[in-house]
């Protein structure tokens, strides 16, 4: 049992409660990460990371400073560093397939911290809140648990998730960070909200709409954003969500209706209008080679034209 608190062997937990009784150090953590205020970053250090994504690279990356996720309700993001390389990975995980998914964020690191350095990996967690449904709590678990399976030791740092990451306004459950940012300089972890959510936000968000499994989006040696080829089915059917009303779409296309930050409506909708407007998504990816991204003088994603 490989995850580590305070450099001893944890136990498995049945419940995030007894995680933080048992941890109460976790819980103190936690209340101080949640009441910090809040950074928005800056796009031109940063690199974003959507849902069932991951993104990993070390401190010598020229293009990012700042890796980032946010619109987190249910789902958790994951932090992952090795403190003797730096290299860092930023997960956005909401479920579909935790399993699988913790191994690679391993490999990520631990493929960008060869040769071996001193040092060790540290893990912080931040994400989910009291949902009715105990989406959160689940994920919880199962994200600890499955870290538990590493071969690696991985020391739990940061523990900011589900009942810790609750707040109640207006008798409604919400989460308290919706959003965080690491610095791949320092491996500061903070709060964070994010105006910008490129490149290819639209073409990365019908992935995921549409069941994609989680993807690497970024290569770090070539410092490039790599959106890679996907696949959808042509479905006029789902012209109906754009007539229907902010209530209905919350209702079926939200694991937290209530929980949801404002812009979520609206992002759910040009999504399906960008999969009406590109029923066969392999036009987007001509040759069937990946969308490419670089970072421009002026700070920007630009995109990289194939030869």
């Amino acid at each position: 049992m490989p995850l580590l608190i305070q450099n001893k062997r944890i136990d498995r937990v049945t419940s995030t409660s007894e995680l933080f009784s048992r941890y109460s150090h976790l819980k103190e953590d936690a209340k101080v990460f949640r009441s910090r205020s809040l950074v928005t970053v800056d796009p031109k250090c940063l690199l974003y990371v959507q849902q069932r994504e991951f993104a990993a690279t070390t401190p010598a990356d020229n293009s990012v400073s700042v890796i980032g996720s946010g619109d987190a309700t249910t789902c958790h993001l994951v932090a992952l560093r090795h403190t003797g390389s730096g290299a860092t990975c930023l997960a956005h995980c909401d479920g579909s397939s935790t399993w699988t998914e913790v191994p690679l964020l391993v490999n990520s690191v631990t493929s960008l911290s060869h040769p071996a350095k001193e040092g060790r990996l540290e893990l912080h967690l931040v994400g989910g809140f009291d949902d009715d449904s105990n989406t959160s709590h689940k994920l919880s678990l199962n994200i600890l648990a499955a870290f538990h399976k590493q071969k690696e030791d991985i020391h739990l740092e940061t523990c900011c998730i589900t009942e810790m990451n609750d707040i109640v306004t207006d008798g409604i459950h919400r989460p308290v960070v919706y959003g965080i940012g690491v610095n791949v300089k320092t491996g500061e972890v903070f709060p964070a909200s994010f105006p910008y959510r490129g490149p290819a936000e639209d073409v990365r968000s019908a992935r995921t709409f549409t069941g994609g499994q989680m993807a690497e989006v970024y290569d770090s040696s070539k410092e490039q954003v790599k959106v890679c080829p996907c696949r959808w089915a042509p479905n006029r059917d789902i012209a109906f969500w754009l007539a229907a009303d902010d209530d209905t779409i919350l209702q079926y296309l939200s694991t937290s209706p209530h929980a949801e930050p404002p812009h979520f409506v609206d992002h759910i909708k040009a999504t399906i209008q960008f999969l009406l407007d590109h029923p066969d998504a392999g036009v987007l990816f001509p040759g069937g080679r990946p969308q490419l991204f670089h970072r421009t003088e002026q700070g920007e994603w630009a995109r990289v034209s194939h030869q």
